[in-house]
């Protein structure tokens, strides 16, 4: 069926969008996804949660992956985490195969996985001293890290004691403080109020700039994806399958105003037309798509 209003051409991009792709695609390739599936055996046979999931990340880039609802977004970064194990393909990071958790992958969920009985400074030594390193070496790095995400006046403080937004900064230091080669991040601003998630986002951002990490990022919001990503990985459902890899035309550095700028609604428009698709009217049989209502208020009592 012909579109009457064609969406905008999200491939354009300016020279500078172009050459930065170019200097991506130039680096090494940290992690590798091969033909990757996972199926589980349910009450009513077996299920295909993941099929043909294919891809490249490549070194300090920020890839973002979004899709409807049972996508399997948290599956496949649970598999990439090592949490969960995959039934087909194969997993590489820095050409090794994944076989479990590791420190060379740090990761960040939504719900705060902080430990409540640890103070924050307690909290990000965590991972060094559990690798091995020596209380004043993790406390000197956990400091570093925790002043990276601006909270050195709370290194004393408990979790109870922090906002959202920065219990997930606390987080992203814990995360951070093992030196991993990948940051996997799901859906770590989902809880937030709209005014904090800005501002993690943008903090997330500045992070990313300066050190040497590489970001892998679920999310369902598609603004975000787009503010955030280099590259937005979109999955469909039943089973979650790569619809297509999209390169974010937005310039960098980013910044709020180019929300309303071409390229983003350009972007936004492709990605809404992706992952919700006009659905099939049908005039046949209407029952039970409309809601029956009836009136519980007076005819007199008009809101309109």
């Amino acid at each position: 069926m012909h579109n009457p209003h064609p969406v905008p051409d999200y491939l354009i991009q300016s020279p500078e969008v172009r050459a930065r792709f170019e200097r991506i695609r130039a680096r090494e390739v940290i992690l590798e996804v091969k033909d990757l599936g996972k199926t589980y055996d349910s009450p009513q046979g077996q299920t295909t949660a993941l099929r043909n999931i294919e891809f490249k990340v490549h070194r300090r880039e920020f890839v973002c992956v979004i899709g409807p609802s049972g996508c399997g977004k948290s599956t496949l970064i649970r598999i990439l985490a090592g949490l969960e194990s995959h039934t087909a393909g194969e997993v590489l990071l820095d050409g090794k195969p994944v076989e479990g958790p590791g420190p060379d992958r740090g990761m960040v969920f939504q719900g705060y996985t902080l430990f409540p009985w640890l103070s924050v400074k307690q909290n990000v030594m965590f991972g060094p001293e559990m690798n091995g390193r020596g209380k004043l070496e993790a406390e000197r790095e956990a400091l570093q890290w925790i002043d990276l995400v601006g909270l050195s006046k709370f290194v004393d403080a408990y979790p109870h004691q922090l906002s959202g937004g920065m219990k997930q900064r606390v987080a992203i230091a814990r995360a951070l403080a093992n030196q991993p080669r990948i940051l996997l991040m799901d859906e770590p601003f989902g809880a937030l109020d709209a005014q904090t998630r800005c501002k993690m986002q943008a903090h997330l951002l500045e992070i990313w700039k300066n050190i040497d990490i590489t970001v892998f990022f679920i999310t369902h919001d598609l603004d975000e994806a787009i503010f955030l990503a280099d590259r937005i990985l979109v999955l469909k459902a039943h089973p979650g399958e790569v619809q297509e890899i999209i390169e974010v035309p937005v310039p960098r550095p980013r910044h709020q105003a180019q929300i309303t700028s071409a390229e983003f609604m350009a972007t936004k428009a492709r990605l809404e037309e992706l992952i919700h698709p006009p659905a099939p009217v049908d005039t046949e049989d209407d029952e039970g798509v409309h809601p029956h209502v009836f009136r519980m208020t007076s005819v007199e009592d008009n809101v309109e």
